[in-house]
């Protein structure tokens, strides 16, 4: 399902405005946005570093990459006794497909 307008000018499905919505709700704190900019910057999945590139406490972080896992926008893999969290890369080529069709 495209998010962009038809030649005919018609409206995406309501279905797409949903999704968007969701991952706006996703993307609409300062430290989410900062979180996915550190991700996509590694290209890797990291653990334990995006604590020390924030300036907030672990369980404030623990509490944006929850909300980031459950939009989808990242995956979280454990690693022993910590979390390794990566980018979702369909997930972000959504994202810009949705916001590029405002």
């Amino acid at each position: 399902m495209s998010a962009t307008r038809s030649p005919r000018g018609k409206l995406p499905h309501p279905a797409a405005d949903v999704e968007l919505a969701r991952f706006a709700r996703a993307l609409a704190h300062p430290a989410r946005v900062r979180i996915v900019r550190l991700l996509a910057r590694r290209g890797d999945c990291v653990c334990g570093q995006i604590v020390l590139d924030l300036p907030l406490a672990q369980a404030t972080v623990s509490q944006h990459l929850k909300v980031l896992k459950e939009t989808g926008i990242i995956h979280g893999q454990v690693d022993g006794p910590r979390v390794c969290y990566c980018l979702d890369p369909k997930a972000l080529k959504r994202v810009k497909e949705l916001f590029g069709g405002l």
